[in-house]
């Protein structure tokens, strides 16, 4: 099965000269890096450091890191690694929060000839050690907050550990390794490997997606800045977790651009405008609750968010709500994407889209096609609800631990449900494994939440299906407000948005709706 490429000549080269990418030194730089060390971070960290040496690659809570420091540090630490005993081919985990180096390991693993496997930072000890053993991990670098922990577990488990922030329990840090790297003058050869990323593990341990390396492959990247006007000049926010897929993406497409990133450890709302304040921050990369709880905060002042030219959202699905809260206060700077680890990227919802229709999922990017299909694998009509697939060039190719997506005519199942409209927008319903069946009727979680988020007090909201004697299960509502609410006046929003069986006969109070570090929702926890 082939996918629609990107398009015609010229959609291309305008995309390449909006960007800024046209350029002869830029183009060479990039060429180089590529010819050495294939696509992957390693080269655009190469090619940034021959053209933008002493400007700023990376800023996080410590301080900041020029292009040439990247890249002669991850060179130490890749040298390192192998001096202390981590030979090419090796499984590399790494599970670190967002700093300078978490990317500069990632760097080191392409040019140690390593396969990165990044770790979910959210996730219980006892699944980081199942991770451990089931993706064969052959050494760890691990923050040290992180590997307080797991201590104990792992020193049964005989790999070697680094810790990314110094010394810990006479372990090695990467400062430790980049000086054992520094006294070694042997030649790197790649062992080109695509990253292991973690699925979210919302429904227990989180599974590793193994994909080829392949370069351009999908076209849906290059779709993606046909629709997004990501430009050389843009300075990223990247508060999304690096280890996900979107956070990984977006460092790539920074580096690509040879744009400026900066991070912090832990998300924060104050600490995330202040950042975008300080550092002139023209593209925010988040994930929705994110989003959600900037604008949720007390106190905090969003006038910087008005500079973003490009807010991306992904991750998890974006209410309504927050789309047009987020636009109402920031502008019209919005773009979410809609897909998973397993299949890539799918749709891009425009601000203009989300205008529209602020419940879409977005417009098909360019590389990628989304059929609707229903329980018998036959395709619906446009507007009929089925289940989604994706087909594109960027699918993984299967869990590391076996196992993959279902598949039909070369296009992936993500899971969800949903529909497409008239005009080609892609409206998302849910999960098909949550959806509810009370006295009779289907009912999906998500669109009882949206109705709750549209209330001005409501933060955050979680709803699940609890065992009922009556009814096979009833709805429950977990809910976190700005100030008190009746839970009756929820109940009453339900009904007259949705309709009775809508209607959540458990409403809770919390501090925290339970989510994982991606945003995600940890319905199992309800």
């Amino acid at each position: 099965m082939s996918f629609p490429g990107i398009g015609d000549l010229r959609a291309t080269l305008d995309v390449l000269q909006r960007t800024g990418v046209v350029d002869p030194t830029r183009v060479a730089a990039l060429t180089g890096g590529l010819a050495r060390w294939g696509p992957s971070l390693a080269a655009t960290c190469a090619a940034g450091s021959l053209r933008l040496r002493n400007r700023m690659a990376v800023h996080d809570d410590d301080g900041s890191i020029t292009w040439g420091d990247l890249d002669r540090r991850s060179t130490h630490v890749a040298r390192g690694l192998h001096a202390a005993g981590v030979g090419r081919g090796a499984q590399l985990g790494i599970l670190c929060r967002n700093h300078i180096d978490f990317v500069a390991v990632s760097i080191a693993a392409v040019k140690a000839g390593h396969t990165p496997i990044y770790l979910n930072t959210g996730s219980a000890p006892a699944q980081v050690v199942e991770v451990i053993h089931r993706e064969s991990i052959d050494a760890l670098v691990v923050d040290a907050d992180l590997f307080d922990p797991v201590e104990a577990d792992l020193a049964g488990v005989g790999i070697d550990v680094f810790v990314a922030d110094g010394r810990r329990a006479g372990r090695q840090g990467i400062d430790d390794l980049a000086g054992l790297g520094r006294r070694r003058i042997d030649p790197l050869i790649p062992k080109p490997a695509a990253p292991v990323v973690m699925t979210s593990g919302t429904t227990g341990t989180p599974k590793g997606a193994r994909r080829r390396l392949r370069a351009g492959s999908s076209g849906a990247g290059a779709g993606i800045l046909q629709r997004i006007p990501y430009r050389t000049s843009d300075v990223f926010m990247i508060a999304a977790p690096l280890f996900h897929a979107w956070g990984l993406a977006n460092l790539a497409l920074a580096g690509l651009l040879g744009c400026p990133v900066v991070l912090t450890r832990r998300f924060d709302p104050a600490t995330t405008v202040r950042a975008v304040e300080l550092h002139g921050a023209t593209v925010l990369a988040a994930v929705p609750i994110m989003l959600q709880r900037i604008l949720a905060a007390e106190d905090t002042d969003l006038d910087p968010l008005t500079r973003l030219r490009i807010a991306g959202s992904s991750g998890s699905a974006l209410s309504a709500a927050v789309a047009a809260q987020w636009m109402d206060e920031t502008g019209d700077n919005l773009y979410n994407l809609y897909g998973s680890t397993e299949v890539g990227q799918a749709t891009l919802a425009t601000p203009e889209d989300l205008r529209s229709a602020p419940n879409t999922a977005g417009r098909v990017i360019p590389g990628c096609e989304v059929r609707i299909f229903d329980s018998t694998g036959v395709p619906v009509r446009t507007g009929e609800t089925g289940m989604v697939f994706v087909g594109n060039g960027g699918q993984f190719d299967h869990y590391t631990g076996g196992g993959g997506k279902e598949m039909i005519d070369g296009h992936m199942a993500t899971g969800d449900v949903g529909h497409l409209d008239d005009e080609g927008r892609l409206f998302v319903t849910g999960r098909a494994d949550d959806m509810i069946i009370s006295g009779g009727e289907n009912v999906f979680p998500g669109i009882v939440e949206a109705a709750l988020l549209a209330h001005p007090n409501v933060i955050d909201v979680g709803v699940a299906g609890v065992p009922d004697d009556e009814f096979g299960q009833r709805l429950r509502a977990v809910v976190q407000v700005a100030v008190a609410v009746e839970s009756d006046e929820l109940r009453k929003l339900v009904s007259e948005q949705l309709g009775r069986h809508y209607v959540p006969r458990d409403v809770d109070f919390v501090e925290r709706v339970p989510r994982n570090a991606t945003g995600k929702l940890l319905r199992a926890e309800l």
